[in-house]
């Protein structure tokens, strides 16, 4: 059975992620609002995020329930996928 806590650390990760590059909902709104997920950080957010997720992966690898890791994976390949349709910022 996953841990509970396991599960909200990744998936309030790949939330961040994901509301960085474009998806809000009522938590996120405020925070585009504001322009804390303006253009030019959001692919920086976005990519750090990925980060954090891909390390704990290689950190917790063989250490995770069926569960855990398939949340794991399903979360750094989706966030992969989606950087990859992203635009680059400019320099």
């Amino acid at each position: 059975m996953a841990n509970r806590e396991f599960v909200g650390l990744v998936t309030s990760v790949q939330a961040t992620a994901e509301a960085a590059l474009g998806d809000l909902n009522a938590a996120t709104a405020s925070a585009a609002r504001d322009g804390l997920l303006d253009a030019g950080r959001s692919r920086q957010v976005a990519e750090r995020s990925l980060g954090l997720l891909t390390m704990l992966a290689e950190k917790t690898r063989g250490n995770l329930d069926f569960e855990e890791a398939d949340l794991l994976t399903q979360a750094v390949s989706g966030l992969r996928e989606r950087l990859a349709q992203f635009p680059e910022q400019e320099a």
